[in-house]
């Protein structure tokens, strides 16, 4: 019998991390949300200003006996650029923070890892500055920001900023996508 596990990720907008999360194989279901701030149950708006703490992420849920979660965190940290606080791309501020939130200290212990194993190879010239810390709390998004991608591939922002990363997760990773 399978099991799913959950983790919540953060690497910019998470439009984009979703568009890059969802095609694996062995990944049941991502939401887009917001996780860490200090107001409870945020909108997209009072997040965009950054002042109530969260952080833009989606809730990753799979099957372990599919995809690890080392593997999965290693195509999380190699789709976004985790050396760049609070910003990717043309997305600043802290709500684009790279992080990974964890909720066992197993979670914890393999994302250090795999951001260690990647520091090791000198995958990327600067330093890693992705937070890896404890997941306080998760409110999902509004439905209009689930599935974005999907539902909105010919939008310029999805053509600029997220096909290009879809493009690189299926350059690196096709081993790893659902048929």
């Amino acid at each position: 019998m399978s099991t799913t596990n959950s983790i919540v990720l953060g690497g910019g907008c998470f439009w984009c991390v979703e568009a890059v999360m969802k095609p694996l194989e062995g990944v049941t279901r991502v939401v887009s949300g917001y996780a860490n701030g200090h107001v409870a149950n945020p909108t997209y708006r009072e997040v965009c200003t950054g002042r109530t703490g969260h952080n833009e992420v989606v809730e990753v849920t799979f099957d372990p006996g599919v995809i690890s979660l080392h593997d999965l965190l290693v195509v999380f940290f190699t789709t976004h650029d985790p050396t760049t606080l609070n910003r990717q791309g043309g997305d600043r501020g802290t709500q684009y923070r790279s992080g990974v939130y964890y909720t066992s200290d197993e979670q914890r212990e393999s994302a250090e890892s795999v951001k260690s194993d990647l520091e090791a190879e000198s995958i990327f010239s600067d330093p890693i500055v992705t937070e890896i810390v404890p997941l306080e709390t998760f409110y999902p998004a509004e439905d209009y920001h689930q599935d974005y991608y999907a539902r909105n591939p010919a939008q310029p922002y999805c053509q600029a900023v997220i096909a290009p990363k879809v493009s690189k997760l299926r350059a690196m990773y096709l081993d790893k996508l659902a048929a």
